[in-house]
């Protein structure tokens, strides 16, 4: 599910003339070699560990700082987040940066957003939020599907080019897909745009067949395996065919595979019914939408949600904590072989996107980082981590209305920023180069916003 102002943006398109000035003024700094093998390790012994501490699995070393990021770094990413959450329109954000070489970042300004305020008719109050609360990661979750489906690969339950046809049969328009083509979107098919129904009613009961089907009646993008082109009902349909192979559902699927083997203790796939979130957490919020067009005078409480709107492509909750430990995983293979590791990052690009961002199994390679977007209904949010370095970022905001594109761009503006942080002690720099800056970046923001409060823009939030 994509959000108000998503459609087919890119964002920093290789068109953008911002995108080439930031390929120039990209800075060279060496990589760190031992926090690279300390990360790079994981890919090695984790399929092996079972449940363990996530601590354990990204050691803190003599190689890695632990400490908090130099002032200057840390006002520039306070800035720039405080700018988000007010582009996004959202009431609180909560991110966290980790940069082995400089220490961390973690945020969490503004406030849970538990009711209206009467004199601006926005979203407000309910307390202050903290690093540890839960929150809908939306479409990030798909690429955890797409990480239990190279899991049932290595064991042999499935083959990464089985045609969904040798699962579910019965089942008409499938002709032709493939379990990889599904988790890549190059299956061709459609994305119906069901995001007013979403927002508006909440709570309502989505049958995934129901979801699948709007994918493969909508018109085709493309013949199978020649187009990149988002669907959720998509990975809607990947989950179909892979419980029919396994016989077990997606919440004991997550945990097998993902969840107990990264230790992700406060992660979990709510049933569709429990419309709660778990533990403490922000309110999440988004506008109305009347015939597709953001009325951003009606804000909409959405925090009591139906996940079955968007199923395995978007419906698992998680933390700032256990995003960080799983963004590591997935950049760096850590739960998967080596040969499933190339599958995975056999990477496609879309038409028009830049050179530097591509889209693997269930995520996206953004030049060295791997990460992507996710939303549903109430938060954006956003992981990218570089599997060199172990530069790693995680950012919520708790208003869906700007979509995905809007939180991956904020999250690239705060890896620009970490990617220069300076190394104390004389500790050696990550040597990290970004085809794109935090101008680039801000730019980007400022273009896809939708019902911004305006605050930090009146405030004259700097770029960096």
């Amino acid at each position: 599910m994509q959000g108000a102002r998503d459609g087919h943006r890119v964002a920093m398109t290789g068109h953008n003339a911002r995108h080439r000035g930031g390929l120039q003024r990209s800075r060279r700094r060496r990589r760190s070699g031992a926090a690279a093998l300390a990360l790079l390790t994981v890919s090695l012994v984790l399929p092996l560990a079972g449940c363990v501490d996530a601590a354990a699995l990204f050691p803190v070393g003599p190689d890695t700082a632990s400490g908090a990021l130099a002032a200057e770094t840390v006002a520039s990413l306070d800035a720039a987040l405080v700018e988000g959450m007010d582009l996004a329109g959202a009431t609180g954000a909560i991110a966290g940066v980790w940069a082995p070489w400089a220490g961390e970042w973690l945020a969490s300004p503004g406030t849970v957003g538990a009711g209206i305020d009467p004199a601006t008719g926005r979203p407000a109050g309910g307390g202050a939020l903290n690093t540890d609360m839960r929150f809908r990661i939306g479409t990030l979750t798909g690429a955890m599907t797409c990480t239990v489906l190279l899991r049932l690969v290595e064991e042999q339950r499935v083959g990464l080019d089985d045609p969904v046809s040798q699962h579910l049969p019965r089942l008409p328009g499938v002709q032709g897909i493939t379990l990889r083509q599904l988790c890549q979107n190059t299956a061709g098919l459609g994305h119906p745009d069901l995001e007013s129904q979403f927002v508006n009613n909440p709570t309502r009961q989505w049958p995934a067949l129901e979801l699948v089907s709007g994918g493969l009646g909508s018109t085709r993008a493309g013949q199978p395996g020649r187009v990149w082109n988002r669907s959720d009902a998509g990975v809607q349909l990947l989950g179909m065919a892979l419980e029919e192979a396994t016989g077990d559902g997606w919440p004991e699927l997550y945990r097998r595979y993902v969840f107990e083997p990264l230790g992700l203790r406060d992660t979990s796939y709510p049933e569709p019914r429990d419309f709660d979130l778990p533990g403490a957490h922000p309110n999440g919020w988004a506008v109305a939408l009347d015939t597709g067009t953001p009325d951003c005078t009606r804000p909409i409480d959405v925090t009591q949600l139906n996940n079955s709107m968007s199923g395995v492509a978007g419906g698992a909750v998680s933390t700032l904590g256990d995003l960080k430990t799983w963004s590591q995983a997935l950049a760096t293979g850590g739960l998967l072989s080596p040969d499933a590791v190339e599958q995975q990052w056999r990477s496609v690009r879309e038409d028009g996107a830049p050179e530097w961002r591509r889209y693997g199994l269930g995520a996206e390679q953004l030049g060295p980082m791997r990460g992507g977007g996710g939303a549903i209904p109430g938060f954006l949010s956003a992981t990218l981590s570089d599997p060199e370095s172990g530069l790693t970022v995680v950012v919520m905001v708790n208003d869906s209305s700007a979509g995905a594109e809007f939180a991956l761009v904020l999250a690239q503006r705060l890896a620009a920023i970490a990617a220069d942080a300076p190394a104390p002690d004389g500790r050696a720099d990550a040597g990290i180069e970004l085809p794109w800056t935090a101008e680039d970046a801000t730019a980007q923001m400022r273009l896809n916003a939708v019902c911004p409060t305006g605050t930090a823009v009146n405030q004259a939030a700097p770029v960096g």
